[in-house]
């Protein structure tokens, strides 16, 4: 967020006039004309909704955006300094700094126009048969109808594979797909946005090309598979030999276009989507060349609209923040600065910035909570009435191996082989494409390396990997107001308290348990087991399958599943710790009229707290495997036995479920 607009950013979360306790809990947010049984989002943050407006130039407002602001305005310090001042950092910082300067230099840009973009566009003229075409799908910078990475493996995590699957569409795959009047509009939409970006990059006859393009990346989407069929990882581990390969999709020459993208002599892969991958070969093969080259020419003028002239990410916005998402005005330039920066050289800002925000005493003091939630998962899997002798003590086993990564990681990403020039930022954005390229294809002769990070530390996010068996949380994500060191610990507990127990609760979700503590794909579960964790998983996918996002958009309960798994099992696993808490410290006064357990449930609320575009929000239900945030609040709080109790919630109210209805995990 820039310096001209900070002073805004808490105005985002809470007003001046918010009536505040010194545990964090926002009294006027609250809605009191709605009983808490009948919508628990709608009575703790009623009233800010009413009052808030989602700024132009953002998708969604509330307590994650007020997170991310606060990061971009401290990320943006650290880089202009670095701009301004290069012999005061590191030779990253430095790097950083041009990259930042080369991007706010928007009149070199300009007066560049498109010369640096023709190099690129002239090998795609250049290509005169498929094996060229191959060859420029494996380039960096590039886009493929196959993604080809290196991953750790299904059966050995401690070892990476070459992964092929089903590439990236221009737009999402249910965009080509859904019937409907929204759906038309937005696929007319993308052609005129596909003929305008051929035409603003010289070419002729925009609008027969477009028409191609859509149409191929139509045949494509009709192929790919959904995003609840990619998530189930055995279907996705499909073991190929080269050769197997070779026979299985034939249309594509495996051994060349692995070499091309680096590979010096691949004997197997890991086949996901595989019916897909089988389909896009015959797609392949029947497509005219001409339409594969402009369809690499749009993508690649597309993928880098961002780093040329003023009208082609102008264009870019249009179609795919505004029509898509609903923003009705482009952030500031600085901001998505930022942004650029974070995805080129974020590891190296992310140690700036974890050295300024994140003391070593906030570590210490999150070690603990997180030691309080393994305890707390501990006492709920022990005392699990449908989980077996044998499948708990493997569970119990997978929590001992548990590992947590808190901050920053120490080590630093050796990023000197990267070339930035001030003056073509294309260029820089290319030899970072080849740098990334290059990392990814030295990884595939080195064991997994699990003292790396997959995400950059002033990311305000956290996450679990289930092949590590690791869950790693964020320094952006460890600050106010989700993270406060001298919080009321209802607070803390109801806040980071829940995510941490969401985490861990992806070890056990419907992805998670199938993998074992050492991260291999792997069955522990004995049969009774298992069927006592599908009966809840049925119950609750029910639940959410039954909530509408939209007027006729419902939420996908299968889809959202490992989400909805974690958000429920991470709130009883906080609720315990927080028990627990109060037995070592005392029982929680009441403050303000407020028990501890309301300040708990209070701050889960607040944790969810966000206003979302309907676009946006529609968007989100088809293509993100989390649930839309009311129901990420009244989906949850409804299965808690301890959240009817708080809130004197009865059978008349709208969001009671008989305690046989409620689904417990632990």
């Amino acid at each position: 967020m820039l310096a001209a607009v900070a002073m805004s950013i808490s105005g985002w979360d809470q007003p001046a006039s918010a009536t505040v306790l010194p545990s964090g809990i926002d009294l006027s947010a609250r809605d009191e004309t709605v009983r808490p049984g009948d919508d628990f989002w709608h009575y703790a943050n009623g009233r800010w909704a009413a009052r808030t407006e989602i700024p132009a130039d953002r998708e969604v407002v509330g307590t994650s955006a007020q997170l991310s602001a606060d990061a971009e305005a401290k990320v943006r310090e650290l880089l202009e300094m670095a701009a301004a001042h290069p012999e005061t950092v590191s030779a990253s910082m430095r790097m950083a700094g041009d990259l930042y300067a080369g991007w706010m230099d928007a009149a070199e840009i300009e007066a560049r126009g498109v010369q640096p973009l023709k190099p690129y566009l002239a090998r795609a003229a250049a290509v005169a048969s498929r094996a060229d075409l191959q060859a420029l799908f494996a380039a960096p910078g590039y886009a493929s109808p196959i993604a080809i990475d290196v991953v750790p493996g299904f059966e050995n995590p401690d070892h990476h594979v070459i992964a092929v699957a089903q590439g990236e569409l221009g737009m999402t795959r249910d965009q080509y797909l859904l019937e409907g009047e929204k759906y038309q509009a937005n696929r007319q939409a993308y052609r005129a946005y596909v003929q305008r970006m051929l035409a603003l990059a010289g070419f002729d006859a925009a609008a027969a090309r477009a028409e191609a393009i859509m149409t191929l990346e139509t045949a494509l989407a009709r192929v790919h598979w959904s995003g609840t069929q990619s998530r189930d990882e055995a279907s996705m581990n499909d073991p190929k030999t080269l050769a197997a390969l070779q026979a299985t999709v034939p249309q594509f020459d495996w051994k060349r276009w692995l070499a091309a993208y680096g590979f010096k002599s691949p004997r197997a892969v890991v086949l996901g989507n595989n019916t897909a991958v089988i389909a896009i070969g015959r797609i392949y093969a029947e497509t005219p060349l001409q339409t594969w080259k402009d369809y690499l020419a749009f993508r690649f003028v597309n993928d880098n609209a961002a780093y040329l002239p003023k009208a082609f990410g102008e264009a870019h916005f249009e179609f795919h923040s505004k029509t898509l998402y609903g923003v009705q005005r482009q952030r500031l330039r600085s901001a998505l600065g930022v942004q650029l920066v974070n995805n080129v050289l974020g590891e190296a800002v992310g140690q700036a910035y974890a050295a300024s925000n994140f003391p070593p005493a906030a570590a210490a003091q999150v070690t603990e909570l997180v030691d309080n939630l393994r305890t707390a998962y501990g006492m709920l899997i022990r005392r699990s009435a449908w989980m077996d002798a044998p499948t708990r003590q493997k569970a119990l086993a997978k929590l001992e191996a548990f590992e947590a990564r808190i901050g920053a990681p120490a080590y630093r990403v050796d990023d000197s082989a990267l070339k930035v020039d001030r003056a073509n930022l294309l260029a820089s954005m290319m030899s970072h494409a080849a740098l990334a390229r290059s990392r990814a294809v030295s990884q595939l002769e080195k064991p997994v390396d699990k003292a790396r990070w997959l995400m950059l530390p002033q990311t305000p996010n956290a996450y679990y990997d289930p092949s590590t068996n690791q869950i790693t949380f964020l320094a952006g994500m460890l600050q106010p107001p989700v993270f406060e060191a001298d919080a009321d610990p209802a607070v803390n507990y109801g806040a980071i308290g829940a995510l941490i127990g969401h985490e861990m609760g992806h070890a056990y979700d419907d992805q998670g348990s199938g993998h074992g503590p050492t991260g291999k794909l792997e069955n522990w579960w004995t049969d009774a087991a298992k069927a006592g964790y599908q009966a809840r998983t049925t119950a609750l996918r029910q639940q959410f399958d039954a909530y509408e996002a939209l007027p006729g958009l419902k939420v996908n309960g299968a889809f959202t599943m490992g989400e909805n798994i974690g958000d429920l099992s991470g709130l009883e696993a906080a609720y315990l710790a927080y028990q627990l808490y109060q037995q070592k410290h005392g029982r929680a006064p009441v403050l303000d009229g407020l028990t501890g357990d309301q300040r708990f449930f209070l701050a889960h609320a607040r944790f969810r707290r966000t206003k979302i575009r309907e676009g946006t929000l529609r968007q989100l239900v088809l293509i993100d495997a989390h649930s839309p945030p009311l129901f990420r609040l009244n989906g949850v709080v409804r299965n808690m036995d301890a959240w009817y109790k708080a809130f004197d919630v009865q059978p008349n109210d709208k969001l009671y479920l008989a305690p046989e209805a409620r689904v417990h995990f632990w």
